[in-house]
């Protein structure tokens, strides 16, 4: 029964752990300075065809499912393996998005790491891309 005990704490500790660096990865961005472009503003932009860089870091699988129109798909974990891929496409500024902004952030933090300085985060990421109505490229 002591046994079972010490593994229900450690599990609950290790529980309440993973929840803080959640929490602290998904508010990373507001911490860390990020900057925020609406859905709105980021439409008036591929418009008028001045749209930066588009990264859609979810799976391929999500990715296909619907996007934002003109973005590429890396996701997060493959991020750090294809960095000279992004370079090579010549934009100074990105614009990172995933479903809810923890996949972004990472993301974000991958790119900083690798000397990208104009980084900007889509607001309310897909999801609020969805909700807000605006165009999906299939």
């Amino acid at each position: 029964m002591k046994k079972l005990q010490n593994i229900c704490k450690r599990f609950v500790i290790g529980f309440i752990v993973f929840l803080f660096c959640v929490n602290l990865v998904a508010c990373n961005s507001s911490i860390a300075g990020n900057k925020q472009i609406t859905a709105t503003e980021l439409v008036e932009l591929i418009k008028i065809k001045e749209a930066p860089l588009i990264l859609d870091v979810r799976s391929a699988e999500e990715y296909l499912q619907g996007r934002v129109p003109g973005a590429i798909n890396i996701e997060y974990r493959e991020l750090p393996f294809r960095i000279d891929e992004v370079r090579n496409l010549g934009k100074k500024k990105i614009i990172v998005y995933c479903e809810t902004g923890v996949r972004a952030n990472i993301a974000e933090e991958i790119l900083k790491k690798a000397g990208f300085e104009e980084l900007w985060h889509l607001e309310g990421d897909m999801s609020g891309w969805r909700k807000g109505g605006f165009e999906v490229e299939k």
